[in-house]
């Protein structure tokens, strides 16, 4: 396929429970090898660039046991589902025991016809992978125990919950230096030459399947972050940084394979630096939580060319659902700025229809749930309007906001424009629970003299504006909670 366009939206599909829920629907067994057209074609309505099958690798039985003996996983289970049996937990997809694609699911085959169908439809498919760790019965962890971080007996006496033993060799769990191990995978080491000649085989092999690939607590394999978080187990680090070596050997190949990175800790921009087409942004999401519009608005100005880097999200299988956390005013409110910003824009299944209850990665299936179709309608309509040509250019600009002195209620408003080649594009919001008014300063000259009919995309309404106006004083709005306009302005006469 041709490289990824500019902007691209991402769907984000929980593999097994989403093929489980087509099961139910069509009273047989689906798997990725015989997905009706006819589901396929509802994905291609939807306007998405690409689709992130995630969870499709085999996943280790030795991790379902170790799981299940973890009192807050069984917690978890339990809470997402009533009638939670012991057949439901088919292990985490980030224990990975191969990446071979699991024949429940349809193995390779299954994942060649779903590719070819997505690609028919022009969708491109994106696959996990776990740089960091790996699951105890990998059969590196035998044949290669030098691939991972190993301890002594006296890490293991003085620190069971960070170490485990396997045969006669002490080995420590995969780690994120801020939380505690995860107790079902072994930590890779970054600064084996052996373990990274086999990696770059093992993604050009994943690269060969699909499109590209969101790679798991990217940061963490960073040099100075690992040499820090394994100090006196990992060695000296090698020549050449892990993802700056591993991602040209990739690109080398397949130049057209797109990397994304799961990161936080604010390392967005040296993870771009050392090749990642788009990295997570967090920030952007805790600040539409629970941050204030200043502070969104500060984190928008940063360079275009770091902004059209990010992934913009208010859900995916690590966050909890937005149904359950937003109210629907304050979640189409996000729903929409994400939409509309630069950079990739992410969305969960599950998302569209309202669904609330945040599933364990380790189901197989998950609670029947009711679908709220005036939210549903709200994201087709986003979805296709995000989805045409003005979205994947570069032409986004950040819009000032201004007010009266006895009124600053328009801080609490969000503006951004896009040009396209026919048409202007405006999104307003205001971002808070009460009403605010404003006005936008627009930044085009060339409207100047002219009169501009806006048509509301979403709402349906039309307004007609005078361009001198628009671009000095500004273009008024006045927002009702969690209220928006999303304007398409084209010149009138």
């Amino acid at each position: 396929m041709d490289p990824f366009p500019s902007n691209p939206l991402v769907y984000e599909i929980n593999t097994w429970v989403w093929l489980n829920d087509l099961s139910i629907r069509e009273k047989r067994e689906i798997t990725l090898s015989n997905v009706p057209a006819v589901v396929w074609n509802e994905i291609a309505c939807l306007k998405f660039d690409a689709v992130w099958f995630m969870g499709v690798w085999e996943r280790s039985p030795a991790g379902i046991v170790i799981s299940n003996r973890h009192p807050g996983n069984l917690s978890d289970f339990h809470k997402a589902l009533t009638d939670l049996n012991p057949e439901d937990n088919v292990g985490s997809p980030y224990c990975v025991r191969s990446y071979n694609v699991d024949e429940r699911l349809g193995g390779s085959e299954g994942l060649k016809t779903a590719r070819r169908e997505l690609a028919r439809r022009g969708i491109r498919l994106i696959l996990d992978f776990i740089p960091n760790h790996l699951a105890h019965d990998h059969p590196w962890v035998s044949e290669h125990p030098e691939f991972f971080i190993r301890g002594t007996e006296k890490n293991l006496q003085w620190d069971h919950d960070n170490f485990v033993k396997l045969g006669n060799t002490v080995f420590a769990c995969g780690k994120d230096p801020f939380f505690p191990a995860w107790q079902d995978v072994l930590q890779i080491n970054a600064f084996n030459a052996g373990l990274r000649d086999v990696v770059r085989e093992t993604l050009l092999d994943i690269a060969s399947q699909c499109d590209g690939v969101r790679c798991d607590m990217a940061m963490l394999l960073m040099d100075d972050i690992f040499a820090k978080t394994w100090t006196g187990l990992s060695g000296t680090p090698l020549p050449k940084e892990y993802w700056t070596e591993l991602i040209g050997s990739v690109k080398s190949v397949f130049p057209h394979f797109l990397f994304i990175a799961e990161a936080y800790w604010d390392l967005e921009w040296h993870l771009q630096q050392q090749g990642f087409d788009y990295c997570y942004d967090k920030r952007l999401y805790d600040l539409l939580e629970q941050g204030s519009v200043p502070d969104i608005c500060r984190h928008l100005k940063a360079d275009q060319g770091y902004q059209s880097k990010l992934v913009r999200f208010i859900e995916n299988h690590d966050e909890p659902r937005v149904a359950g956390l937003f109210r629907e005013e304050k979640q189409k409110a996000a729903a929409l700025a994400i939409a509309t910003l630069p950079g990739a824009r992410l969305f969960y299944e599950g998302q569209l229809d309202g669904r609330t209850v945040k599933l364990p990665v380790f189901l197989r299936r998950r609670p029947w749930e009711f679908i709220n179709t005036g939210l549903k309608e709200f994201y087709q309509k986003v979805l296709e309007t995000v989805s045409g040509p003005t979205f994947h250019s570069n032409s986004w600009q950040l819009c000032e906001c201004i007010g009266w002195p006895d009124n600053n209620s328009f801080q609490n408003l969000l503006a951004w424009t896009w040009k396209g080649e026919k048409e202007y594009l405006i999104v307003a919001i205001n971002y808070c629970g009460y009403d605010s008014q404003g006005k936008i300063r627009l930044p085009y000259e060339e409207m100047e003299g002219l009169q501009w009919r806006l048509d509301d995309l979403i709402s349906g309404e039309q307004y007609e504006r005078d361009g001198n106006e628009m671009t000095g004083q500004g273009l008024y709005v006045g927002l009702k909670p969690w209220g928006f306009h999303f304007f398409s302005m084209h010149s009138v006469g």
